[in-house]
């Protein structure tokens, strides 16, 4: 009886995952724009109405480090984890073309095509309505935003695009520890500060908590139950479960870090959409240069994607850290690097579907 239940478990599974295969989408991936925008909405409201709920959740943060939005990234990253094995691992490290694209775009280039786009914006453009030495701390707030590369949500975006979940681990261990040797001196470097040092507690615990711990528990996990139950029902019933996962994942952790910003949004919203203009129009240049790299170099779309992605998304617990270390926590720089929290989600959402929307470009 068990068995035959098994089955239909698998037929099922089977069944949903080559609807998926052929461009199907759930619920929540087809309607994804919709929910991003009622959970940024919902947060806002909590952080101006409700200010209790992020204040008791704030209290639960070490290292600049939200714990509880923490929790919700590892839930993001852990059905990735499941799907990676050692093997793949290996492969993925020979991806030198891909290493080379995400490395070269993002220490090479994407500092100091922060740096000018930003300079241009907020001291040469907005020179008449933001003034400058608040615009130099808005400046430099978006270096340190530029000098930081994603280590968590990279994953998010990876799941999304059909991304390599071995490659996206390997450009993740990459950049983390290029960051250790190559942040310092780049800030210093665009910013003129001396006394610039990585704060190895928040480094160290978000590496731990996004890349260590889910690739552990997802190794065990596969393993474990591949060894009980046979890979045909990890791969078509096991997996399947966490269908929609990362998506309800990602939309709660909107609404907490909206829920955290609301009332700066409410109180800065023209200075908010100014420090946004060079932040997107910088993440979209990002993207589209990693992404057309990996193109000319004929590069898989499931390298080309993570690898663009890891680029145009930035390390926001480390930059935050770092400006209100510099430049105290009601300074420009910090308020530069928490919208980079805002603009990010909704535009690397954007740069999802046009990810997903140019597969053709690139050979199967």
């Amino acid at each position: 009886m068990s068995n035959n239940k098994n089955k239909s478990e698998i037929t099922a599974s089977i069944s949903t995952n080559d609807e998926e295969k052929s461009g199907g989408l759930g619920f929540f991936e087809k309607y994804l724009t919709i929910w991003v925008a009622l959970c940024i909405v919902v947060g806002v409201l909590i952080g101006v109405y409700l200010p209790q709920i992020p204040q008791t959740l704030d209290k639960f943060t070490y290292a600049q480090v939200s714990i509880p939005v923490a929790i919700l990234i590892w839930l993001m990253i852990y059905p990735m984890m499941l799907k990676i094995d050692f093997t793949s691992i290996k492969n993925a490290a020979k991806q030198k073309k891909g290493l080379a694209v995400t490395c070269g775009t993002n220490w090479l280039i994407k500092p100091f095509t922060m740096y000018a786009i930003s300079y241009f914006f907020l001291l040469v453009v907005f020179k008449n309505i933001i003034p400058a030495d608040l615009a130099k701390e808005y400046l430099a707030g978006a270096v340190l935003l530029g000098a930081a590369p994603c280590t968590a949500m990279v994953f998010v975006w990876s799941h999304l695009t059909k991304g390599n979940a071995a490659y996206t681990l390997i450009q993740v261990a990459v950049n983390d520890l290029i960051l250790l040797v190559g942040f310092v001196p780049i800030v210093a470097l665009l910013l003129g500060v001396t006394d610039v040092s990585v704060p190895m507690d928040t480094l160290l615990l978000s590496v731990v908590l996004f890349v260590i711990i889910p690739f552990v528990a997802g190794y065990f996990s596969r393993t474990m139950i591949i060894k009980k139950k046979g890979v045909e029902y990890f791969e078509n019933v096991f997996l399947a479960k966490f269908n929609g996962v990362t998506v309800v994942g990602l939309l709660l952790t909107l609404i907490i870090l909206f829920a955290f910003q609301g009332q700066k949004i409410i109180d800065n919203p023209l200075h908010i959409a100014l420090i946004a203009v060079p932040l997107t129009i910088q993440t979209f240049f990002i993207f589209f240069l990693a992404y057309l790299w990996a193109k000319v170099w004929k590069l898989p779309h499931d390298i080309a994607a993570p690898g663009a992605m890891i680029g145009a998304s930035n390390f926001f617990e480390l930059a935050v850290a770092v400006a209100i270390s510099l430049f105290g926590l009601n300074s420009g720089a910090a308020l530069a690097t928490v919208v980079g929290v805002l603009v990010e989600v909704p535009v690397m959402l954007a740069l999802v579907a046009i990810a997903n929307k140019t597969r053709h470009w690139f050979a199967k």
